[in-house]
Formats: structure tokens, sequence, C-alpha cells
């Protein structure tokens, strides 16, 4: 991996020389995000993998945000599919955060943290559509759309996330909405 990432860093050193510099919008300035954004989510992943094979118990909602952001960037802004590591480290946090509040430690599933698993799958459920909608017919995105997917993300992760599912709908029904 750093030979692939020294290799990155030389393509765009003679990309910016080839431009005669980095300058913001430029193909080598897009090209040193991309591999930011990349470096970042293989490290957050690492963390939060470690942390989920090693100590799922240590797995907090930061832990979980923070992969969710990091997988989202460097997936340009797409939302991260059911079974990612995003979602094992938002289901962990969860059954974590039950845990800890309440006296009840039993294997058995609390009343809150069924109810965040279930707002994560009316998430998940949603953003399957939407997001099949955005990729195979953005045309079709309706008002109602966009802002389910915004009520079902703020409600699975209490914010909604810039450049995610949400804003993306939203987006696209703006400019559905724009007259030809």
């Amino acid at each position: 991996m750093a030979a692939n990432q020294s290799e990155a860093g030389r393509v765009i050193s003679e990309v910016a020389q080839a431009e005669g510099g980095t300058t913001k919008g430029s193909k080598s300035a897009q090209m040193q995000s991309e591999l930011s954004k990349q470096r970042n989510f293989e490290e957050t992943a690492a963390n939060v993998g470690s942390k989920l094979e090693n100590a799922p118990g240590s797995i907090s909602k930061e832990d979980a945000q923070a992969i969710h952001r990091a997988e989202t960037r460097v997936s340009g802004g797409q939302q991260p599919q059911s079974g990612s590591m995003s979602s094992a480290a938002q289901h962990q946090a969860a059954v974590n955060q039950g845990a800890t509040s309440t006296s009840n430690t039993s294997a058995s599933v609390d009343s809150t943290t069924q109810s965040q698993l279930d707002r994560q799958a009316n998430y998940e459920d949603v953003a399957a559509k939407v997001g099949d909608k955005l990729a195979s017919a953005p045309k079709s995105i309706s008002k109602e759309d966009a802002d389910t997917m915004h009520s079902r993300e703020h409600r699975a992760f209490g914010q909604t996330e810039k450049g995610g599912l949400a804003s993306q709908a939203q987006h696209q029904v703006a400019e559905n909405q724009k007259p030809s």
C-alpha cells in the first residue's frame, strides 16, 4: 500500500508540474483530494476494524460516525451499503449504547437498542430505494422521496451528512424542478 501511495504522490507531482503548480480545482488538486480521502478512509477503517474485531464493546457512536463519514466521502457521496463496515460499526455502537444505558446485561436486546436498530433498518430500506432511483432514474425522484430520506437519515444518525443520500436526493429534486 505504501508503494501505491508513493506512486500516487509521484503521479500527482508530475501532473502538478505539467499544470504549472497546484491550484484550486486543478486536476492535481482533485487527485490530491481523492488521495487524502482514501488515506483517511484507510486509517479510519483500520482503527474501527481493529476495534470491531478485538474489542467490539469499545465501539462508540463517534467511531460509527467517523467510519460512516470516511466511507461516504471515499465513495463520492454514496451512502455505505448494508453490511459495510460503517453499518457494522453503527449496529455495534447502538448495542453498546444500549448496554451502557441499562443495568440489564442480558443477551436480549432492550427497547432502546431495538428502537435504534429499527431506525437504522428503516433508513437502510429507504436509502436502498432512493439510491436505486438516483442511479437509474434521477428524474423520478420526488420531493416526498427526498423528505423521507432526510427524515430517516436524521432519525437513524441524529444528523444528515453533507453530501449524503438525503442531500443528493434534495439536490436532484431541485434540479428536476428547474424549467427545461
